[in-house]
């Protein structure tokens, strides 16, 4: 036990308690207690990796403490709680970060500088332009990814460790280390034993400054002006034309149908021939359900490829009319013009008009050339007035994508599989959604999925893809023949490693091997953080004490990515859900309600807010929210926050003042006020467990605090008197009273104000308040009515000196009360004490319909 200070403060209790509890060891993961209680004696949490890309934001203050609250709930509840955290390293946004503070980019045909220096350290962040970066080879920029994560994950650590997470940091994980590496490899590689990971050359998004595919979980809609350009097709022969509107009249080359609605206005020319103006590519109408009638002209041209629905359009054109529909790529990864036209393009003129004034422009400068060459030769007969339309794009890219035919790793998801779709449904049913209503939008997305997930990446700092392929006589990879691992090899870098039964000679030669390059999408790794963290196939003993996991807590905005991916690898590799509970958390927003991004703007780090005001008044502003309802952060007047620093003070010097009070031996609860408190204690107990039970720590937090301060403001007033009179026969009923609802309290405010609770529990008890038992019904028989009745007494009697322009310690010669008669009685039950707080000397009491405080006389003032 620690000894009381003089004046209690808020300030440095983060440090001091941090190091106490690593010290300690209070919140490690006991094996040995694990081992002996069995599964259903643990509680474990799949933590969501926080990105190690920059710094922290309010927001992770504020879901991480939800997620906390409940992590330190169930370990008094007396589980064996598992609560790793996991550092998300690889990825673009750690890329892109890197390239900015250090000045860099990666250039994998270059050769490794052991000692290589980069240009400056510190960058803004900010995009700049890749030809501004000094090229390094990609073991250089590999290992800059390396360094410059570490620091950040200490960064994230500290700040962590500052709010108060109740951790076992000696469980940490990386989503790149050698562990992480083996075990995301050999997920993959049963996925493709079993069939359900292929490799396809198919249309796919593409983002041309990240110089990546891009799956559909990362794709987000941005408002962008376009305009309606007017071409005509003429008929093949001759007999008129047909008018298209279009957005992209830049990709009037890879146009390779026209498609209108089978009902619509142009139906009776399906099956018709027509030719690309001035491209000359003889091309069919065709009718799809698709087409809108009533957009545009009725009709539009189908090009491979302008967006998703031109991909739609041209695999279900080509399953149900003509498997030889080509396609025709003319945008190159890059984002520019390819060097040459497609091969329908008919017109030698067009084939070299294209090679001179499209062949290497971006997309709107091809745009602006085409449009003038259409308008001078008359088959652009108009263009619309701007308008705006959502546009795909990157979550974290600047420009739209592109669409390119690339080869890519896929992991079949449902969107194609009837059965597997059911599946991932059944178990996010059988998963308990907190709030429940977050269940829909899992739902709508397992629903809406169009294509298989895409998960390799054309990037460098990552997993890599584990395989490599046969090269035939020619030295071309021969894409059936693929080389893969043995598991016992994993971790492999196949640019690096060799396969079995071959030699680095044979690398790139013919007849020899070619490493796969990509690495594989971020999602694809951290979808596995329930078998990073329990040790899947790398320590079953602990696997098998945490999995299924109790609770998977994260945004809802990453249900689509995250939850989702998780679901399915824990689907396709178990046949079960990987947790039993999702918590899904609210968006912060501004003053304005507008969600907080980075590329709003509008973003705050938590890092001040937690030094200005103290860990526990954010985490009570945080725990303040109930799941999935969004939160309002004014940085300028943060009054929940204050409202938070004020309750922890107030616990600090609440706990002085009872602690002030020593217990008689054999002291028991005889005062009818006292027994009363206890009562409604009791059910205060009861109602808050079984809100935290519920994943509602608002609930349980709003249910605590306002009993907290009926016993400040209230039941401490009116037992003062009686818990300092040493002669009072009620004196050790007040103080074992007060003894027994502080170390209650203290225990029901743990889980959300860490550190003050820690500190008061330590100037009475031995070890820590967090490993304490979570407070159970004292059973202590009392009317709760006596002290209702007795602060509504107390509220009536201060007001009556307050109006009389008197002190609140003024004497008073007579009051009087009149009150229902139920109400009598249990204010008669708690006169003495009324008339000690009120310093009253003679109280009377009436009844009657309405309770109110009908006279007070002040004791009259003696001369001095």
């Amino acid at each position: 036990m620690s000894v009381i200070p003089d004046k209690p403060a808020l300030e440095g209790l983060e440090a001091k308690w941090d190091a106490a509890w690593t010290e300690q060891g209070t919140y490690l993961f006991d094996r040995i207690r694990a081992a002996q209680s069995g599964r259903e004696g643990v509680y474990s949490i799949d933590t969501p990796p926080p990105t190690a890309s920059g710094s922290l934001h309010i927001g992770h203050v504020f879901s991480y403490t939800h997620t906390d609250v409940k992590a330190r709930f169930e370990r008094m509840r007396g589980k064996t709680v598992f609560y790793p955290m996991g550092w998300d390293d690889n990825g673009l946004p750690t890329e892109r970060r890197v390239q900015n503070y250090y000045g860099v980019r990666c250039d994998p045909s270059l050769p490794y500088e052991p000692d290589f220096t980069p240009p400056f350290e510190g960058g803004d962040n900010k995009s700049s332009r890749a030809a501004d970066q000094k090229p390094i080879s990609r073991r250089n920029f590999i290992e800059l990814c390396e360094r410059l994560t570490i620091e950040d994950e200490k960064q994230f650590e500290a700040l962590f460790r500052q709010l108060g997470l109740s951790v076992d940091w000696s469980q940490t994980y990386r989503t790149i280390s050698d562990d992480t590496i083996r075990q995301s490899q050999l997920a993959f590689l049963r996925n493709l034993e079993r069939g359900e990971a292929y490799q396809a050359l198919a249309p796919t998004l593409w983002d041309i400054d990240f110089r990546s595919a891009i799956a559909q979980a990362e794709l987000e809609d941005r408002e962008q002006q376009a305009a309606y350009h007017t071409i005509e097709f003429p008929f093949a022969d001759g007999s008129g034309s047909i008018a298209i509107d279009t957005t992209r009249p830049e990709l009037l080359p890879a146009c390779v149908a026209i498609v209108t609605h089978p009902e619509g206005p142009h139906k009776h020319l399906i099956g018709t021939k027509v030719r690309t103006p001035f491209f000359g590519a003889e091309i069919e109408i065709h009718g799809h359900h698709l087409a809108q009638p009533d957009k545009g002209t009725g009709a539009a041209m189908v090009c491979t490829f302008g967006d998703v629905t031109d991909i739609i359009w041209w695999r279900e054109l080509r399953t149900t009319h003509d498997e030889s529909l080509p396609n025709m790529t003319t945008i190159g990864l890059d984002g520019r013009f390819l060097p040459t036209a497609p091969a329908s393009v008919a017109s030698a003129e067009a084939v070299a008009w294209y090679g001179e004034e499209l062949a290497g422009k971006t997309v709107f400068s091809a745009r602006k050339a085409l449009v003038e060459k259409l308008q001078e030769t008359g088959d652009m007969t108009a263009v619309g007035k701007p308008f705006s339309h959502a546009v795909k794009f990157f979550e974290k890219g600047d420009r739209p994508l592109e669409i390119v035919s690339t080869r890519q790793w896929y992991i079949r998801n449902g969107a194609r599989d009837a059965e597997l779709r059911e599946q991932l449904l059944a178990h996010g049913s059988e998963l308990q959604w907190h709030p429940d209503f977050m269940r829909v939008r899992y739902e709508n997305w397992v629903g809406g999925l169009t294509g298989d997930w895409l998960v390799s990446r054309q990037r460098f700092f990552g997993v890599p893809i584990p395989l490599w392929y046969g090269l035939d006589e020619n030295g071309e990879r021969d894409y059936d023949r693929v080389i893969v691992p043995d598991a016992a090899s994993l971790p492999i870098d196949p640019t690096t490693d060799v396969p079995a039964g071959y030699t680095e000679e044979q690398r790139g030669v013919a007849g020899g091997f070619d490493a796969e390059a990509d690495i594989f999408d971020t999602w694809a790794t951290s979808s596995l953080t329930p078998q990073l963290a329990g040790g899947w196939e790398r320590d079953e003993e602990l696997w098998n004490l945490t999995a299924p996991f109790d609770l998977r807590p994260q945004g809802q905005d990453i249900i689509r990515t995250w939850l989702f991916s998780t679901m399915l690898r824990s689907t396709l590799e178990d046949r079960r859900s990987p947790w039993r509970n999702a918590a899904i958390s609210g968006f912060i927003v501004d003053p304005d309600r507008k969600k907080m991004s980075k590329s709003k703007g509008n973003v705050v780090t938590p890092a001040d807010i937690l030094d200005a005001h103290g860990s526990d008044a954010v985490r009570y502003w945080s725990a303040s929210s109930r799941l999935g309802m969004d939160a309002a952060f004014d940085p300028q007047n943060p009054t929940q926050v204050k409202i938070g620093r004020r309750l922890a003070i107030k616990v600090l010097n609440a706990a002085k003042f009872v602690l002030s009070f020593p217990v008689p031996d054999g002291a028991q609860v005889t005062h009818a006020l006292d027994a009363s408190m206890l009562a409604a204690l009791d059910r205060v107990i009861a109602d808050a467990t079984a809100a935290f039970e519920n994943y509602d720590q608002a609930r349980a937090l709003e249910i605590t605090e306002a009993f907290f301060w009926t016993f400040c403001d209230d039941y401490l007033e009116l037992v003062k008197e009686r818990a300092y009179d040493r002669s009072d026969v009620g004196q050790a009923s007040a103080a074992l009273a007060l003894r027994l609802a502080l170390s209650t309290l203290l225990r029901l405010l743990a889980p959300v104000l860490s550190f003050a609770t820690e500190e008061a529990w330590s100037w009475f008890e031995e070890g820590s308040v967090h490993t304490a038992s979570w407070p159970e019904p004292l059973g202590i028989e009392g009317d709760t009515a006596v002290l209702s009745a007795a602060s509504e007494a107390l509220i009536g009697i201060r007001r009556a000196k307050t109006e009389a322009k008197a002190s609140q310690k003024t004497p008073v010669s007579r009051a009087a009360i009149s009150a229902p008669s139920a109400k009598l009685e249990a204010l008669r039950a708690a006169a003495d004490d009324l008339r000690a707080v009120g310093r009253i000397a003679e109280l009377e009491f009436a009844e009657a319909e309405e309770f109110a405080v009908t006279a007070i006389e002040l004791a009259p003032v003696e001369a001095s």
